[in-house]
């Protein structure tokens, strides 16, 4: 029978029982998406609709071919499925991976990858509201004039998907700079030294989300360098690591 339980720091596993638990929860997280993605199927109508409001006016993606509609419907549906069943899949993955970690570096990083679904949903969030509005206004006006702009929707939605989902993992930002400090691999102040080449770091990657122009560009790096600032007034206030305890505290508290 495949294991699905937590293993513990101390415990010995063979290679084939390490293999036999990952086989249990890639198929656990394969099960997660697919149920989402059905669901988001049977919503198919309310998913298109809310992937078409970020579109300036009464814009509506086309088709070409007789499957296009059908086969673009599917895979928007295994896209909103992924963004659904992410928090099972990370949870899946942060099962699989804490065992390695000894009890004390599981105290530092367990509260970090609890908030990182959190900040992925706000990064999902402020990519639908703020950078595809602004990216499908700048991007389908540009020389409005001298082309007809339709938009298609496989490429649309495919688009859309994943600047949320870039967008979503740029907002764990906060996460990598409190687990670097927490861990005491840097300090906050040697960050703030290096803050130019922070913003570089960011501003290459927000320049490399899906179809970005230099406007969303920037809307998309306000937010991530504001992250950053925020994360390093944090780490101050949290500190470094914590001293680990000491062979007889651990002895008197077990005991």
């Amino acid at each position: 029978m495949a294991r699905y339980r937590a293993v513990k720091f101390d415990e010995r596993l063979s290679l084939v029982e390490h293999l036999d638990e990952l086989r249990t929860r890639i198929i656990v997280s394969i099960a997660a998406l697919v149920v989402a993605a059905s669901l988001c199927f049977w919503q198919n109508d309310v998913l298109l609709d809310i992937a078409n409001k970020p579109l300036p006016g009464d814009l509506v993606p086309i088709t070409f071919g007789v499957t296009e509609p059908f086969m673009t419907t599917v895979t928007l549906s295994v896209y909103g499925g992924l963004l659904l069943a992410l928090p099972v899949i990370l949870y899946q993955l942060y099962a699989y991976v804490l065992p390695a970690f000894s009890p004390h570096e599981r105290r530092v990083v367990l509260p970090f990858l609890l908030t990182m679904p959190v900040l992925f949903i706000c990064g999902v969030v402020f990519a639908y509201f703020v950078v595809l509005p602004a990216a499908t206004q700048f991007l389908l006006n540009f020389n409005a004039s001298e082309f007809n702009i339709e938009v298609r929707a496989r490429e649309y939605y495919s688009f859309f998907a994943l600047t949320c989902m870039a967008v979503g993992v740029l907002f764990q930002v906060p996460i990598g700079v409190l687990a670097v400090t927490r861990l005491g691999i840097t300090t906050p102040q040697r960050l703030a030294r290096n803050r130019k080449y922070a913003i570089l770091a960011i501003a290459i990657v927000a320049m490399l989300l899906p179809g970005t122009d230099p406007i969303t560009m920037l809307i998309s790096m306000l937010p991530l360098v504001l992250l950053f600032e925020f994360s390093l007034l944090l780490a101050r206030l949290i500190g470094g690591p914590p001293e680990e305890p000491a062979p007889g505290d651990a002895a008197e508290e077990t005991g």
